[in-house]
């Protein structure tokens, strides 16, 4: 026979301490762990040699029917269906032969491995343990629940009815943080024990391990901190699994904490929501008190009925809250809506925009533009904060209440954003919407200095739970009011509607683009038709105009021979307007053939063809390094033409005319450029240069149809390039194209 050893206690991992394998159980009751497949006794607690007058030796590893046949036959239903792992059942109170007589024990059996724990405990003497005696105070309960308004008044109505029914010198109900740490938001006590109420107890007075088994077992007691372990024999070195126990040892630690709080008796009950721990119903008492089985199981039917109607509190707040933050949604849409982009919904309505969050302030950001609404930081330093969105938090929705300590930059800031809640609009260009809560300073009540939760014993490496519990008050700084669940959804549903709306945009003008395509193949097939066909009209007035001139020039008068002037000019001014028509719609219609380009004999043949006029003209020509360039020969040539020509045409103003053509590399680019010191352009009309039919200057000054430059952008462009222009008035013009390195593909 081995003893389980209770666990060695290391203080240095207490976190770690494997208090579900105590080794010992609390010398209230007795245990027996009954091997399903054979019904043997594997474990069984020390006391109960005692209780039945037994030999150790004599009952491990014997059926069970052999040596209690009694209380065989009194399981022998419960063994046949034990319950699941998780679970423990509550079942009767039974009539057990002992030594000292046939005595009553309330009975509760679980399961662990392959056996099933059945667990006796004799009632307390002098408590209410009937049914009957505690169903008025259940009654009340479930009564008063339906004039409970609020969560506060719940709990406090909890708190007192379990007292009512156990007779704890104290009831407490704390809510764990998302810290883990515990807050009291309701009491009831008498004058025995201190006031704890709004008391905040760190997360580190119950470790990971033993909230699992608050989820995992709900109810927890312990009679008496001053307690001797009841050690549980066995032949089996595995140690007993007593996470669903409810004799189960605590851990020394724990007991030495309620004997500092100053309680020699506790019980606790869990409060769950969805299966997670929510909080804790706790009860002390001064001195040592055992309450009964039955007595606990009611105040776990009151505890779960309060965490259904705890439930039903919170969520018709939070369905509330929806339904306030969903008309506030709504209206956001209708502005959205009736503007030609989204941000101008938001921007134009910061109330709503601020309400949505229960935020002071808010600020909608673009590669762009930063547009600050309400109390926010300055502005260079919300662009900050967006970059450092942009690198570290891509996710759809970021909140934090507490925005300095994940985000130093903003402890300058703190006053104005502790608390931010960020949407993002799209990654592919990073925007973002913000909103800003200002800091909350707040002092917190902790039982005792939090950073002391443990103490190391001189000279050794064990550890102590903390001795005092007194109120240590703590300043909380650059933190904000935290985000309400219903405030991130209310986003969250903003930012899925904003996305629809971008993505509707953007199908809106991929649709339209695609019109404009189609519409524009159209109309370059229609000028393409008409140029064709006006173009030898045009030459045949010219030409019979000027044979009629010949001909008969001598027999007209002279307002005759004006009149055949002004036809054969406006013909000819007309004809050249068509065939640079022509050749505009041809350029969206013929293939590209690029080769290597001359670029230096290009300009130099242009510039020799180039009619000068008045041919006296002086022009002052400067020809940097020209590389050469992949590129369509005919129409690369025609944009110099064009850019050469009207150089010539807007110099001829100066008495000494200077034209320079150059060239520059550049992120995979050539750029060239031809620079003139002549009449120059307003770059208010910048927009304009490069348009259909666009004059910047009158045509009695300067001729020209206004396709010249048009044909440019659009051989540049159609050559995968970049044409641009810069200048001012009087003071000459620059124009460049630049051509990618590989244009092969480029149409």
């Amino acid at each position: 026979m081995t003893q389980q050893i209770p666990q060695d206690l290391d203080l240095d991992a207490c976190a770690r301490e494997p208090i579900h394998i105590p080794g010992s159980i609390q010398p209230h009751g007795m245990l027996l762990a009954i091997r399903l497949s054979d019904r043997t006794i594997a474990y069984a607690s020390a006391n109960i040699t005692d209780t039945f007058g037994l030999d150790p030796d004599a009952i491990l590893r014997q059926p069970l029917a052999q040596i209690l046949p009694a209380l065989s036959a009194e399981f022998e239903a419960d063994l046949a269906d034990p319950p699941q792992a998780g679970s423990t059942r509550t079942l009767r109170t039974v009539r057990v032969g002992t030594s000292e007589g046939v005595l009553p024990y309330e009975a509760a059996i679980s399961r662990s491995g392959e056996c099933a724990i059945i667990e006796l405990e004799a009632p307390p003497s002098g408590t209410l343990s009937s049914i009957d005696m505690l169903y008025p105070t259940l009654r009340r309960f479930v009564d008063q629940l339906q004039g409970a308004s609020t969560i506060d008044i719940l709990c406090r109505l909890a708190a007192q009815d379990i007292r009512r029914m156990t007779g704890f010198d104290r009831v407490l109900i704390y809510r764990f943080d998302e810290q883990w740490n515990g807050t009291v938001i309701a009491e009831d006590r008498n004058e025995v024990l201190p006031s704890y109420l709004d008391l905040r107890f760190p997360a580190s007075d119950i470790p990971a391990q033993a909230r699992d088994l608050y989820r995992r077992n709900r109810q927890r007691i312990i009679p008496d901190a001053n307690y001797t372990p009841v050690p549980i024999q066995s032949r089996s070195a595995d140690p007993l699994d007593l996470s669903d126990s409810v004799l189960r040892s605590v851990s020394p630690v724990h007991l030495e904490y309620m004997r500092n709080m100053g309680t020699l008796a506790s019980m606790s009950i869990s409060i769950l929501r969805d299966g997670d721990l929510w909080g804790l119903i706790s009860c002390h008492n001064k001195e040592p008190k055992r309450v009964s089985l039955q007595v606990r199981n009611a105040c776990d039917f009151l505890t779960q009925i309060f965490s259904l109607q705890l439930e039903a509190r919170e969520n018709t707040a939070l369905a509330e809250n929806r339904v306030r933050l969903g008309t506030v949604q709504t209206r956001l849409l209708a502005h959205m809506a009736a503007e030609d982009h989204f941000i101008a919904g938001l921007v134009n309505h910061p109330e709503d925009l601020m309400l949505l969050a229960g935020a002071q302030g808010a600020a909608v950001l673009t590669q762009d533009r930063c547009w600050r609404l309400g109390l926010t930081p300055g502005e260079e330093q919300v662009k900050a904060l967006f970059q450092w969105l942009s690198e570290h938090h891509q996710e759809d929705v970021f909140a934090t209440d507490r925005l300095p300590q994940v985000y130093p930059a903003a402890q300058a800031f703190a006053d104005k954003a502790s608390g931010l809640v960020a949407i993002s609009i799209s990654k592919a260009h990073a925007s973002y919407v913000l909103w800003f809560r200002p800091e909350v300073v707040q002092t917190v009540k902790w039982s005792g200095n939090p950073q002391k939760a443990v103490q190391e014993e001189a000279g050794s490496i064990r550890l102590h739970p903390r001795r005092s519990f007194e109120i240590w008050k703590e300043t909380v700084r650059e933190r904000s009011l935290p985000w309400d669940t219903s405030e991130i959804e209310a986003v969250k549903e903003l930012r899925n509607a904003i996305v629809g709306i971008v993505l509707r945009r953007a199908e809106e003008l991929a649709a339209l683009s695609e019109e404009l395509r189609r519409s524009n193949k159209e109309l370059e097939a229609f000028s393409y038709s008409v140029s064709h066909d006006l173009r030898a009209p045009f030459r045949h007035i010219v030409g019979y105009s000027e044979l009629l001139k010949k001909q008969e020039g001598a027999e007209l008068s002279e307002k005759g021979r004006r009149y055949v002037d002004t036809i054969i000019d406006s013909a000819y001014t007309a004809g050249t307007l068509v065939d640079n028509l022509l050749r505009f719609s041809h350029m969206g219609r013929t293939a590209l053939k690029p080769r290597p380009v001359d670029v230096t004999a290009l300009i130099e043949d242009i510039r020799s063809r180039l009619p000068v006029d008045p041919p006296e003209r002086r022009i002052e020509w400067a020809l940097g390094d020209l590389p050469h360039v992949t590129a369509d020969p005919v129409l690369i040539r025609l944009v110099f033409e064009n850019l050469l020509d009207n150089a010539v045409k807007y110099t001829r103003p100066r008495n000494k005319a200077r034209i320079e053509v150059g060239s520059t590399r550049k992120d995979g680019e050539t750029i060239f450029f031809v620079r003139d010191n002549g009449v120059g352009f307003d770059m208010k009309y910048i927009d304009k240069l490069f348009g259909v039919f666009q004059r910047l200057h009158r045509i009695e000054e300067f001729e020209g149809t206004g396709i010249g430059l048009a044909n440019v952008r659009r051989i540049v462009e159609r050559h995968g390039g970049r044409a641009w222009a810069e200048g001012a008035l009087d003071q000459g013009a620059t124009f460049f194209i630049a051509l990618p390195d590989h244009n092969e593909g480029a149409a």
